[in-house]
């Protein structure tokens, strides 16, 4: 289970001892803490998400997480799983920032040329 990880990593972030320091901080019960852990209950998005910045993780893979955890049957969960390792394979991140910097090379370049063929045809 993906959150049960995600706890774990808030619960070393805070250097907390106990379950029940991390339900004060959602303000949830340790009952529903205990259940999250067993897979019975699930986070809600946004706990999830305040877990997230805190430990300073994706926040979109945490719901893609959060999805696999919640899924019914065993072939959706299969797939969420697949989707989670096809996401991590990818390091979007790094394709965006990659694209981001194509783009403004390219608009400079578009730029250029636009002037190179502009002072041709005067």
């Amino acid at each position: 289970m993906y959150i049960n990880e995600l706890l774990d990593s808030y619960k070393n972030a805070k250097n907390y001892v106990q379950d029940k320091q991390i339900a004060h901080d959602l303000n949830i019960s340790v009952q529903k803490l205990s259940g999250i852990r067993k897979g019975e209950r699930y986070l809600t998005e946004n706990e999830a998400l305040f877990l997230a910045d805190e430990v300073g993780a994706d926040k979109e893979m945490i719901l893609v997480y959060l999805a696999a955890d919640k899924a019914k049957s065993h072939e959706a969960q299969k797939l969420w799983h697949s989707i989670a390792k096809k996401y991590n394979g990818l390091g979007l991140t790094t394709i965006s920032s990659a694209y981001a910097v194509f783009m403004v090379s390219t608009d400079g370049l578009f730029n250029t040329i636009s002037k190179f063929a502009l002072c041709i045809l005067c």
